[in-house]
C-alpha cells in the first residue's frame, strides 16, 4: 500500500525514472500541454520522442517530460519559446552533471 511518503520520494526512484516512457496523448493529458504542441516542439528539436521502431507511436521518457514541463512554466512566466529552450537546455546540462556525480559516490 501506498503512503503519502512514497510518492513524495518518487523522484528520487532511479530505477522507475529510467524505465518511464509514456505516449504523446498521456504526456498531454497528464501536463496540460496540447499534443500539437508538443510535435511543434519536437519538430524544432526541443524535446526528443522515442518512437517505436515498428509504429509511429511518439513516446517519452522521464528526461523530455520534464524539459517540456520546465518550458510550460517558462513560456506561463513571458518567456519566448525559442529563451525557454536555451534556458531549459543549460539547466537539463547542469542537472545532468549533477546526476552523473551523484551515481559516482555510490
Amino acid at each position: 500500500m501506498s503512503t503519502s511518503k512514497d510518492k513524495n520520494e518518487l523522484s528520487f526512484d532511479f530505477d522507475f525514472l529510467d524505465k518511464l516512457m509514456v505516449g504523446i496523448g498521456e504526456v498531454a493529458q497528464i501536463t496540460g500541454i496540447p499534443a500539437r504542441q508538443i510535435r511543434y516542439w519536437e519538430d524544432k528539436n526541443i524535446i526528443v520522442s522515442l518512437t517505436e521502431k515498428e509504429g509511429k507511436n511518439r513516446r517519452y521518457d522521464y528526461k523530455n517530460i520534464k524539459k517540456m514541463l520546465l518550458i510550460k512554466e517558462m513560456l506561463d512566466e513571458g518567456f519566448t519559446l525559442d529563451a525557454s529552450a536555451e534556458k531549459v537546455k543549460n539547466r537539463m546540462i547542469t542537472i545532468e552533471e549533477t546526476l552523473l556525480k551523484l551515481k559516482s559516490l555510490k
